[in-house]
């Protein structure tokens, strides 16, 4: 059973990303029902705003509220380290 998840995910990604699709998959199976998505690949001025909050050029870069989690690799180190579920069901502000 998963937690309620109460937690706002954004994800920058493009359409051709295979780690997106597999964050996205363990968002997902985690109870994650809704992705604000901001394609990089079809604004691409927004790819800046992702590498000056980042620091970083490559996607996914998946926020949970405004915690920064990194691209899918840091995201499933959370989830097995267990910290991705607590995470997602903290109330924000």
């Amino acid at each position: 059973m998963t937690a309620s998840v109460t937690a706002k995910v954004l994800m920058y990604s493009t359409g051709v990303c295979p780690y997106c699709v597999r964050a996205e998959r363990l968002l997902t199976e985690r109870g994650v029902t809704q992705i604000e998505k901001v394609r990089i690949d079809l604004e691409p001025e927004r790819r800046d705003e992702m590498m000056t909050r980042t620091g970083r050029r490559t996607v996914p870069q998946i926020y949970i509220d405004e915690t920064h989690v990194g691209g899918f690799d840091d995201l499933a180190a959370l989830d097995r380290a267990g910290g991705l579920t607590p995470l997602l069901a903290r109330q924000a502000g």
